[in-house]
């Protein structure tokens, strides 16, 4: 418990995770302090924050505190159901594309588990808003969250066959200079493309287009109408490379925005009390999406 306050910076956040009241969370670290003669947390009103000593106590207990824990669940879990309500929240394209297609499977799998997800552009606060989990696109993420690579993103610059008949396909990627791109409103997407091939430098073409979309989702059909090339991820496209209403335009390059190993991760508060309804999820996330990227 005490490592828990720690990680999630406050007593509520714990008494959340653990589905106790605040308050018998509150009375058990007064209780251990009371016991050390000395204060763990510094407390305000809006988080708590370690003390010196309280740094140096739990960095020596973290390690006993864990196999304990790992210990109790393991005897605790056998025969029995996993329960409870995870809250999750991703990208709306990625939650749509990815996610929604595997929940099916998921409920099936854990039939007392309820899900309630929340598809949003934003990266939502985990502890402000009360969430287990969440799905983030970018590089290794930063901060203080735990996080684990769901999957491996290659992004793809593709076009529909309409608009290569009206416009003629790019040789290569340095043609795309002065051409319309379509341009997704991130700052790293929007005015510079990344490209390599194997063995050789990466290098950078400069993009331009008179349309700028904030939506992975709307992108993606502005591609489809043949209204110019896009930046996507295959994640995104797979089924439409694979059906032709996209080609590939460069097929033998690797291509980026920023940084060329890019991922969907999967982001947690804490790793000391995981509960077995959030263990399971990311278990069965990182299967059934490695195997459709196999």
């Amino acid at each position: 418990m005490l490592l828990l306050v720690r990680d999630l910076g406050s007593i509520a956040g714990a008494a959340r995770a653990l589905d106790v009241d605040a308050s018998n969370v509150s009375r058990t670290v007064a209780a251990v302090e009371r016991k050390l003669g000395a204060r763990l947390f510094q407390r305000s009103t809006r988080k708590l924050a370690l003390t010196d000593e309280g740094d140096r106590y739990l960095r020596r207990i973290a390690p006993l505190l864990e196999e304990m824990e790992a210990a109790r669940e393991e005897i605790s879990e056998q025969g029995t159901l996993v329960r409870g309500t995870l809250r999750l929240t991703a990208s709306v394209a990625f939650t749509l594309e990815a996610l929604m297609p595997l929940l099916p499977g998921f409920l099936e799998r854990y039939p007392e588990i309820s899900v309630e997800l929340f598809p949003s552009d934003s990266n939502l606060d985990l502890l402000a808003e009360g969430l287990d989990l969440a799905v983030r696109l970018a590089a290794a993420p930063k901060g203080d969250m735990i996080s684990t690579r769901l999957l491996r993103t290659r992004y793809r610059v593709v076009a529909a066959p309409g608009y290569l008949d009206t416009f003629g396909a790019p040789s290569r990627p340095e043609d795309l200079t002065g051409r319309g791109c379509l341009r997704f409103d991130l700052p790293e997407f929007k005015c510079v493309w990344r490209f390599r091939r194997p063995g050789e430098t990466p290098f950078a073409v400069e993009v331009s287009g008179r349309t700028v979309i904030s939506n992975a989702l709307a992108l993606r059909e502005a591609a489809r109408l043949g209204m110019g090339p896009a930046l996507l991820a295959d994640w995104l496209i797979g089924k439409d490379l694979a059906d032709g209403v996209l080609v590939d335009l460069f097929p033998e390059h690797d291509c980026a925005a920023g940084d060329f190993d890019t991922g969907a991760w999967i982001l947690y508060p804490s790793r000391i009390y995981l509960p077995r309804k959030v263990r399971v999820m990311i278990d069965f996330l990182k299967a059934e999406l490695g195997r459709a990227t196999m």
